[in-house]
């Protein structure tokens, strides 16, 4: 094996790896400005070179000036740098019984944001087609056009096939198995359509917006449903059908007779979402129909909701605990409606992951609330959109056919 020493080496190898605009484009994704010498010294291409490639990055839009640098004599050079409000993204998560739409820039910024009550069991025609519509008008709102959009991601409250975008029977989602959501989009918005599960897109909200240097990432959601978005190596982990993280269906040792919706007994969300906490504190004397009524009986300070809330991060905890063995996170954020209560549902997933996982494994793990709150899922589809609207393959192919 040979090895290589000195600059001009390392320089051509640069060189032949940045060969394309698009992947000279990633370099400045940063949002640092640079001048073109600056450019050719860092990647050793020829100075000529590079300024094709910026030109035509400016033709796009996709780069813009910023400004002039100090001369040493001479004209200033001109700076450039990626200009994130050349194109726009529609960012939309589709809960159980909500909308939240978003037009975004390329950045992630958000625009203009929308949110909607609306019932995901209503079907996939009715809700998509109010996505588009509602979308539409946002874009309008945003002071952008159809022609500005570059795609439009989703995240969906189930099981995805992500390479389809297709729902795969999902429990809470009648009639949208198998059913063509990519296709029924592009109908109304000929862009890029990116579909996804809601806990997978958070998860990538909330890491790029809030903990970007670590690789090894859990978000849990906690509301009607309980799953995990898990990043590994600083990837998002989808499994081979697309139902990596599905927690709420793995059995708690407590709900031995606990009947769950999915027709098995003992699941986790059986015992600790947003739906199953209210229940049995309807069986107390409570009045609590969802998990949003749990959260005002903890905010008045009621005593059993807070102590079943508790027992509700035992019981994420249990699940966690072995979760924590396998994958060795060195975060994990506790998100999604019941995240919102903060400490009492936390207190009780501490107590019982530091006492049940491994002391290695635990020993720099950190286990703290969502800071993107409602909009990490907008923030995951919009990022979903860009890294793939972005790539150097997909930046080539928009210069090639401006060209």
């Amino acid at each position: 094996m040979s090895t290589t020493t000195g600059a001009e080496p390392a320089a051509s190898e640069a060189a032949g790896s940045l060969s394309r605009a698009g992947d000279l484009f990633q370099l400045l994704r940063d949002g640092k400005a640079r001048t073109r010498a600056e450019l050719a010294l860092t990647t050793g291409l020829a100075r000529s070179t590079v300024a094709s490639r910026i030109d035509a990055l400016m033709h796009s839009g996709l780069v813009g000036p910023a400004g002039e640098a100090s001369s040493s004599g001479g004209r200033p050079p001109s700076r450039f740098a990626f200009n994130p409000a050349a194109r726009v993204v529609l960012a939309v998560d589709v809960g159980a019984t909500h909308m939240i739409i978003a037009v975004t820039d390329l950045g992630g910024r958000v625009l203009a944001e929308r949110r909607l009550t609306q019932d995901v069991a209503d079907g996939p025609d009715v809700v998509l087609d109010r996505l588009v519509a509602e979308g539409t008008k946002l874009l309008s709102q945003a002071g952008r056009g159809r022609d500005d959009l570059a795609g439009v991601g989703i995240g969906l409250p189930g099981p995805v096939e992500h390479g389809t975008g297709m729902p795969v029977k999902p429990p809470i989602m009648p009639g949208w198995d198998g059913f063509d959501v990519v296709r029924h989009v592009r109908r109304s918005l000929p862009v890029p359509v990116l579909v996804d599960n809601d806990v997978n897109i958070m998860a990538l909200g909330e890491r790029t917006g809030y903990w970007p240097e670590h690789e090894n990432f859990l978000f849990i959601k906690v509301a009607t449903g309980i799953g995990a978005g898990i990043i590994s190596s600083g990837q998002l982990q989808r499994g081979a059908d697309g139902t990596a993280g599905d927690l709420g269906h793995v059995r708690v040792p407590r709900g031995d007779e606990v009947l769950c919706r999915c027709g098995n007994y003992g699941c986790l969300e059986a015992l600790a979402s947003g739906p199953a906490i209210a229940h049995g504190l309807t069986l107390q004397g409570l009045q609590a129909e969802n998990g949003g009524d749990v959260l005002r009986l903890v905010a008045g300070g009621n005593l059993q909701a807070i102590q079943a809330l508790r027992q509700a991060g035992r019981d994420l905890g249990d699940v966690l605990a072995t979760v924590v063995n396998l994958l060795n996170p060195s975060v994990i954020v506790i998100g999604g409606s019941l995240g919102q209560a903060g400490e009492h549902l936390m207190a009780g997933v501490r107590e019982v992951v530091y006492r049940r996982s491994l002391p290695l494994a635990t020993t720099h793990l950190r286990i703290g609330l969502s800071m993107a709150g409602d909009q990490a899922a907008i923030l995951g589809a919009s990022q979903m959109v860009t890294q793939y609207v972005l790539s150097p393959a997909a930046i080539e192919a928009t210069l090639q056919a401006a060209g």
